[in-house]
């Protein structure tokens, strides 16, 4: 938890300790002085949610491994990850592809959930997750991307065509059909409001499960309008994803 910084706030990825301290320690007082047994439960039933939530959170705040196999299954290429942000997605699928190297494109302005979005916080975790020297970041819109037809072998992108509104997420997924080589993989992961999100985000304001729910037809369907084939379609915790092949055009 303490090898990278991605740049969320403070209250989304250390807030259960709060409830944690309050509720653990109200449970204990509670024990020493023999109040009633159902207000000593109560605390230390709000205690364990609060330190189970805090352990999710933590899970979830690390690099992302690519959730398929067949994503890029030479193991080598030119990827290009899709609003990067400070590096989650990057870092894992460079550390599961050793032999691939990447671009990181972002806007690099305004606030889409991480705090001081900037290409140095991404170089920083690239350096801590020993990726840098396969590692490079241009800024740009995913929208209208600043790469010339058929340049990549394969495109990613994580929690980030979903904050685009709808027009903005078809316009980004074209973008990708057209930087991508015939027969490249387009990973897509979104934000998926499931159970995991809705538990962690008992914590008030907590801003997982005040995202859109991701609708996975829609998804799909815009997928294969712009000329990918859906492979695969799956879930992991708090995300819904594709993996997509750019049909031969």
């Amino acid at each position: 938890m303490f090898t990278y910084d991605f740049g969320y706030g403070w209250y989304l990825v250390y807030g259960h300790l709060v409830p944690l301290a309050v509720f653990g320690g109200l449970a204990l007082v509670a024990l020493r002085r023999r109040w009633r047994w159902w207000l000593t439960a109560l605390f230390g039933i709000v205690s364990l949610w609060a330190l189970a939530a805090f352990v999710i959170v933590q899970a979830l705040n690390r690099p992302v491994t690519p959730p398929s196999e067949r994503f890029l299954a030479r193991g080598t290429g030119r990827i290009l990850d899709v609003g990067a942000g400070s590096g989650r997605l990057a870092i894992g699928v460079l550390q599961a592809r050793p032999r691939a190297t990447a671009t990181a494109l972002d806007i690099y302005s305004g606030y889409f959930g991480i705090e001081d979005n900037t290409p140095e916080r991404l170089m920083a975790n690239a350096r801590a997750g020993r990726v840098a020297d396969r590692l490079d970041w241009t800024v740009g819109d995913m929208r209208e991307m600043p790469f010339a037809d058929r340049e990549f072998d394969a495109v990613v992108s994580a929690y980030a065509m979903d904050h685009v509104g709808d027009d903005g997420a078809v316009a980004a997924v074209r973008e990708a059909a057209r930087v991508i080589k015939p027969q490249g993989d387009f990973l897509l992961l979104l934000v998926n409001v499931d159970g995991w999100v809705r538990f962690v985000s008992l914590l008030p304001h907590h801003g997982l499960a005040h995202h859109p729910a991701a609708n996975a037809e829609r998804w799909r369907t815009l997928l294969e309008q712009e000329g990918f084939e859906v492979l695969e379609q799956g879930h992991q915790p708090a995300t819904l994803w594709f993996l997509g092949r750019r049909r031969e055009s």
